[in-house]
């Protein structure tokens, strides 16, 4: 159960590196993840270049972060009963 936390959380963090902890969806996860880089350079730019457009941009990153972390979580509760409902019938 300790993995699907640290999935969770790491998704939250740098969306993608708590799916490939998981072993699911390895490439997208990669893909996310060099996406998430730069999108938080662009955040940061934003802070002083644009700063009416950081609270927004902020909210949007905080949002889609949480939903990553919500979806990990979920994946890997779903692998933690495929494996218990695997050992139970071996």
């Amino acid at each position: 159960m300790a993995k699907v936390w640290i999935a969770a959380l790491l998704n939250f963090f740098f969306p993608g590196a708590g799916y490939l902890v998981l072993g699911h969806k390895a490439l997208l996860a990669v893909g996310w993840l060099i996406g998430v880089i730069g999108l938080t350079y662009v955040e940061l730019g934003i802070q002083t270049a644009a700063p009416d457009y950081y609270w927004p941009m902020f909210a949007s990153v905080f949002i889609m972060n949480t939903a990553f972390a919500v979806d990990a979580f979920r994946v890997g509760k779903e692998q933690v009963g495929e494996a218990v409902g695997a050992a139970a019938t071996a």
